[in-house]
Formats: structure tokens, C-alpha cells, sequence
């Protein structure tokens, strides 16, 4: 080969290198629009708490007992409750569960899907628990209140509040700067995410009045809103977390807090909830139910990355699989679950035959205090 020939090939070698470094240069850019790298004190192996009581089963296995609310009794913690949906086709509704997993109410109002809840929700002239869901039965939103003495739910919508159709996920936010509540409908594809304010009709139940949507590319089941902060999340299922403003004038910009696939999340992205801790700390959980295990971010800032967990067995309650929805509070719940309780959906409960929840002492997955 010729001096001048070389030259050429080791010309054309070198702008080649030189490109592909271009390249992966653009690449890793953006994936770091995308990607949240993990923090320096992040921990990458997984934990794994046990549960110290399983509840009651619904029948079939599945995402069945899909998804849950915890409500707090402040002034008699073991008073407190779990509610949880039931998204059978046939016999679904919506249950309320003790402290100990025993069923204490049932009642058989469709295909719930999503559960979320609000304390102190102006009804019939006082404050109420206010309980909401999507209906997949009829596309509505399913309200209830929830009395708290005989810790059973009543309806409470004024009329059938239709969404889009179908519709498949929710969950519900009370602003700190305006009082008002809200409630937010994901789809079961690309279309839009609804938002609804929530208020006394006159009569003590509830009305609902469109105020914002938000579109989204894929199908999207749960979120979860930071009433403090004043954020929606959003789990867009093999796509990734998002992150909203949640009042109704913030309009559709958003920034992401993780990806699926980045080595955290396994799609499908689930259940979504928030552990209040003092002086603004706390944690956002995550489902992440390609692997069965729970990741765990910052509330605050950016959401750095913090842990995961997964949920083992303990003597005869089974190991958790297929985690869809979840729960979470920092705040007693009575026996065993003093310093706060996450709930998590099982949906392989002894064999299969069934699906339930875990009640996991909070303890034991993050270090918080509660709130004052």
C-alpha cells in the first residue's frame, strides 16, 4: 500500500472514531434527560421485610385485590382500616379490612379499579372521609364515605360521574393552597389523564366537575398526588414515572423520575404512594412488577433514587409476586405497626387460588417519623 494511500486509511479511521464518540456522546446526553442516575449513597441491593399479617382473600388470582387505601385512626390506631378494591368481572366491589386482615365490609359495586382516599372532605355541613375509585363496570367514578365508628363505606356520588371509556386507574389530591379536592382518571391506552374537582352538591353527596386533562402515550393505571408539594406522579406502565404539577392551572409540563429498564423499574409500572415524613421528608414507593419488588425515591427534590425491597415469606404467609397496587403511612396503625404500615397486593396467594395483601410494619422497609 502506498505511503499516501495510508495516510487516507488512517484518516478515514480516525474521523470514524471520532463520529462514533459523537454519538455515544448525543446517546448518553439523552439518556440523562431520561435516566435519574442513582445517588451516591444509593443502595443497589434489594431488602427484604417480611409481612406480619396477611388480610382476608378474594377469589382468583391475579391483580384481583389490586389496589388499597389505608385510613388512619389517630386517636385509636388498631381502629384503623384497609380498603381495597375487588377487580373481578363478576362479584367485584370494594372491601374494608381491619388491622388484623379480617374483611369487615363488602360491598359488591363492580369492577372497582384504583382506591384512594381524603380525610376531612366537606359534606352535609362537617368533615368526612371521603373514598374514591374508578368504576370499570360503567366508567364512573365510585365515591363513598367511610364511617368511622362503624368502619363501613356509604355512596356518596350525587349522580353516575362519567369519565372516558374505558377508563382504569385513579387517585385523588387535596391542595394545601386552595382546600379544594380533586380526583384524577388514567386511561388504558394513549389518550388522556382527567381531572375533577370534588364538592358538596348542597344535599351531602358529591359532585364532580371536569378541570384539566393531561395527555399520556400508553396505557397508565396508577398515581399518586403530594398534597404538601403539590405534585401528581404518574406510572405510565412500560414506560416510566412522571412527574406533574397536580393543581388544575399547571398545565401538561412534566419531568420524569425514572425509566423502566434503567436497572430500578421492570415493567409493568404499578401501584404508586407516599410515606409523609416530618418537616417534608418521606419516600415515594413504587411497584415494580416485572420483578416483584418495590423501589423506593426520595419525596423531596429530584426523587433520588433510594432502595429497593421485596416483600419474603414469613412462616405461613407467602412471599409476594406480581405486586400491582400499594399503600403506604407513616403513621400508627395499633400492634405491630406502631412506627407505620405499608400494604402490598399479593397475586399468587397459597397456590394461586387466590390474591390478597401484605401488611409489612413500615419499620422494618425505611427509617421515618411521622408527621405532627
Amino acid at each position: 500500500m502506498r505511503m499516501r494511500d495510508r495516510s487516507r486509511v488512517v484518516s478515514l479511521v480516525a474521523l470514524a472514531a471520532l463520529a462514533c464518540l459523537v454519538i455515544v456522546g448525543v446517546a448518553f446526553s439523552v439518556r440523562e434527560l431520561v435516566e435519574p442516575p442513582p445517588t451516591a449513597t444509593a443502595r443497589q441491593t434489594t431488602d427484604s421485610p417480611t409481612p406480619l399479617v396477611e388480610s382476608a382473600s378474594f377469589a382468583g388470582s391475579g391483580d384481583i385485590a389490586d389496589d388499597n387505601a389505608i385510613w388512619t385512626d389517630r386517636k385509636n390506631p388498631s381502629n384503623s382500616v384497609v380498603i381495597a378494591d375487588n377487580k373481578g368481572d363478576s362479584g367485584g366491589g370494594i372491601g374494608v379490612f381491619g388491622m388484623d386482615g379480617k374483611l369487615l365490609q363488602f360491598r359488591a359495586d363492580g369492577m372497582i379499579g384504583n382506591v384512594d382516599l381524603r380525610e376531612g372532605f366537606p359534606l352535609a355541613g362537617g368533615p368526612t372521609v371521603l373514598v374514591g375509585a374508578n368504576n370499570r363496570s360503567n366508567n364512573t367514578l365510585a365515591l363513598w364515605t367511610l364511617d368511622t365508628k362503624t368502619r363501613t363505606l356509604s355512596p356518596a356520588a350525587a349522580y353516575d360521574i362519567e369519565t372516558f371509556a374505558p377508563n382504569y386507574g385513579f387517585c385523588m389530591y387535596h391542595s394545601r393552597d386552595s382546600g379544594r379536592f380533586y380526583a384524577f382518571v388514567t386511561p388504558d391506552g394513549p389518550g388522556e389523564i382527567q381531572q375533577f374537582e370534588l364538592v358538596d352538591n348542597g344535599a351531602g353527596q358529591v359532585r364532580a366537575t371536569l378541570v384539566r386533562t393531561l395527555p399520556i402515550d400508553s396505557v397508565t393505571e396508577s398515581c399518586v398526588a403530594d398534597d404538601d408539594l403539590g405534585h401528581l406522579y404518574v406510572g405510565e406502565e412500560e414506560v416510566g414515572i412522571w412527574k406533574y404539577g397536580a393543581e388544575p392551572d399547571t398545565g401538561a409540563d412534566r419531568v420524569p423520575v425514572d425509566q423502566a429498564g434503567a436497572g430500578r423499574l421492570v415493567a409493568d409500572i404499578e401501584g404508586l404512594s407516599i410515606a409523609y415524613g416530618a418537616d417534608g421528608s418521606g419516600y415515594l414507593f413504587v411497584s415494580s412488577q416485572g420483578d416483584s419488588t418495590i423501589a423506593i425515591y426520595d419525596r423531596a427534590g429530584n426523587n433520588a433514587f433510594v432502595k429497593k425491597v421485596t416483600v419474603v415469606a414469613n412462616g405461613d404467609i407467602d412471599a409476594v409476586t406480581g405486586t400491582d397496587g400499594l399503600d403506604v403511612t407513616s403513621f400508627n396503625v395499633g400492634p405491630q405497626f406502631e412506627d407505620g404500615l405499608l400494604v402490598v397486593h399479593d397475586d399468587d396467594n397459597s397456590g394461586g387460588s387466590t390474591s390478597n395483601m401484605k401488611y409489612v410494619p413500615l419499620a422494618s422497609v425505611v427509617e421515618i417519623t411521622a408527621p405532627k
